[in-house]
């Protein structure tokens, strides 16, 4: 299988399926010397982790990563950082009879056409456990951003119908809630809303916002390595996500240029913009404003109705799925758009610094090298 590595610099390559004995992750291109233990990982895991909520699959994991090699003395060597969180409850009886047929809503038949073959428990490398080796390199992008005093910061702007207002903005809100909305009141509406998908044995989808802080202007290409396009891959490549949005997105189909149109405006000396319906880029490059991003999740496809499907034989059937499964993604993928938009921009800016001449040769001058 290919295409399971992205980056050009800080480049990642997850591995493993959803029953396999772990799941994992390869980080290639981590700068030497940032301070790096498990702790810095393990937080962000737990923000995505089974079991964490009433909404969430019951699936219960620890999800505790291991780092294999690449740190050295609580620091990275430069050299590949490998690591690992074993899976502990993965129960294969569940997902037994789905060998026999193709679920809607998932990957199944699109394998067997791909393969001849697939891995059916829990699906296999489509599962979204495939997820903890993003969110674990993301991790590293976040620290590593960290030091440079860019922050990202994702969290749920709406569940089915229910949208957060930003008068209630509390991002405090959102990482103690069972939703990730940072609006107390909206929260508890979509919670109740939750319940009753629960009830009528249905899903829910939603929307996630990201948002990029403190990014430099000039980062990002004009063809096709577009800052935004980058972006646009690697949230388009987390599972279940079905649109993507910068700045007004879709909105801007239908207004005016003069009211879409940024306004510069000078102050000392820094160039600024009046408004950002661009959402931080222009041209495909960073313009100094802050990045906003949405992802647009589809409801959780493994629902408990019955539905109609076919089986391997040609056959028109009906089913119930069983197992342990999500009534909303949308919660435990936010820490995942935060680590994909983090790794994405992380590796653009360790492109960039090849850009300019001027600044090639001010690093060497001032290195002596």
């Amino acid at each position: 299988m290919s295409g399971s590595t992205f980056g050009k610099i800080f480049k990642i390559t997850t591995w493993g399926e959803s029953h396999g004995a772990g799941i994992g992750v390869v980080i290639d291109g981590c700068p030497a010397g940032l301070l790096l233990d498990e702790s810095d990982i393990q937080k962000f895991l737990d923000r995505r982790k089974p079991g964490s909520s009433q909404y969430a699959t019951q699936r219960k994991e620890a999800d505790c990563v291991e780092i294999l090699s690449g740190v050295f003395e609580g620091r990275t060597t430069g050299t590949p950082i490998s690591m690992i969180v074993h899976n502990t409850s993965h129960r294969t009886s569940d997902y037994r009879e789905i060998a026999s047929y193709y679920r809607p809503g998932h990957a199944d038949f699109t394998f067997d056409q791909k393969y001849g073959f697939r891995d059916y428990r829990g699906g296999g490398r489509s599962s979204g456990r495939e997820t903890i080796g993003r969110v674990a390199a993301g991790a590293v992008a976040s620290k590593l951003l960290s030091e440079l005093g860019i922050t990202v910061t994702a969290y749920t702007q709406a569940i089915g119908d229910i949208t957060i207002s930003m008068d209630n903005f509390d991002i405090e809100e959102a990482r103690t809630n069972q939703t990730g909305m940072p609006d107390k009141e909206a929260s508890k509406r979509a919670e109740a809303y939750l319940k009753e998908c629960m009830e009528k044995l249905d899903s829910a989808g939603g929307v996630v916002t990201c948002q990029v802080n403190n990014m430099p202007a000039g980062i990002g290409e004009p063809v096709f390595d577009k800052l935004d396009a980058n972006l646009a891959k690697a949230i388009m490549s987390i599972g279940a996500v079905k649109a993507f949005e910068i700045g007004d997105g879709t909105k801007a189909a239908s207004a005016y240029g003069s009211s879409n149109n940024d306004s510069f405006r000078q102050t000392g000396e820094t160039v600024s913009k009046a408004t950002n319906h661009a959402g931080g880029i222009l041209g495909g490059i960073s313009d100094g404003s802050e990045i906003i991003l949405r992802a647009y999740f589809k409801p959780t496809p493994s629902i408990f109705q019955k539905q109609e499907t076919v089986n391997k034989n040609g056959e028109n059937i009906s089913i119930q799925i069983k197992g342990r499964h999500d009534p909303v993604i949308v919660p435990r993928a936010v820490v995942v758009v935060e680590a994909m938009t983090a790794i994405t921009i992380l590796d653009m800016l360790l492109q960039n610094m090849t850009s300019r001449i001027d600044k090639i040769k001010m690093f060497y001058n001032e290195k002596n090298i």
